[in-house]
């Protein structure tokens, strides 16, 4: 049974299931954004490793650095070179403050020292739609939301935030492959339980989750998406968590973004 626990960035829901019993029932889809929020919010309750066994990790989905089509970029280098010189003129969208998307920007701006205005949306439909509109210029997006309108020419790519390409996207460079460097940022997304779940549950769980990998139905659908699933182990997913949290807290206080 899925129980969608809306509000506070995820927090919410964080929170109720770092308070529930350890008996393997009540698990976390935990997301980039939960590794985010341990520096961006001031007051944030829970620590994902010291509250929460790793599970397992599910996937990582690329973002992709999309501009409107009018802007004279065909790669990263010129997209650098043309909003150095229209520093103050330029902006870009987000699906919201403190969101992987938002974060992402933040570090190509750490990156580069390039200086542009962040607009933050209510989610990353209305962001895109404005990026179509070209009331912003560019946008770190989930490549998943972005791609098919990459496809049909309304928005151009300029390059995938993952360490490797895409294969859904083979002929888009890496930010790494275009000089920006490091940047190594995708959306990502796995199951974690409460601290004390017993090490067999976890096991058990763990080993579910991989086997659903070999799925034909799932590995089409993770293509579709332009998502990757690597399997793995709970002490290896338990690793990568403390990395993301440990990576994204300078970006996060290099952006100056609060969320009460």
């Amino acid at each position: 049974m899925v129980d969608n626990k809306p509000g506070g960035g995820s927090n919410i829901a964080t929170d109720m299931v770092a308070a529930a019993a350890p008996d393997g029932y009540t698990l976390l889809f935990v997301a980039v954004t939960s590794a985010i929020n341990q520096t961006l919010y001031p007051n944030v309750k829970f620590d994902l490793n010291r509250d929460f066994e790793a599970v397992a990790l599910g996937a990582k989905v690329p973002n992709m650095l999309v501009v409107h089509p009018s802007v004279p970029a065909r790669n990263v280098k010129e997209f650098i070179d043309w909003a150095r010189a229209n520093e103050g003129k330029i902006s870009y969208a987000s699906s919201g403050s403190g969101t992987s998307i938002h974060m992402a920007g933040e570090m190509f701006k750490v990156r580069t020292g390039l200086k542009t205005q962040h607009i933050p949306y209510k989610g990353s439909a209305p962001a895109v739609t404005d990026l179509i509109g070209n009331q912003v210029q560019f946008m770190f997006d989930n490549m998943p939301a972005s791609w098919p309108h990459v496809q049909s020419g309304k928005l151009k790519a300029l390059a995938v935030t993952t360490k490797t390409r895409s294969a859904t996207a083979p002929d888009v460079p890496t930010l790494e492959e275009s000089g920006v460097k490091p940047f190594d940022v995708s959306s990502w997304f796995g199951l974690i339980a409460p601290k004390g779940t017993p090490k067999d549950i976890v096991d058990k769980l763990n080993k579910a989750m991989n086997a659903a990998f070999d799925k034909p139905e799932v590995k089409e659908a993770y293509a579709k998406l332009g998502a990757v699933a690597e399997k793995n182990s709970p002490q290896d997913f338990s690793k990568f968590i403390a990395a993301e949290v440990h990576n994204w807290a300078p970006i996060v206080k290099a952006s100056g973004a609060k969320v009460d």
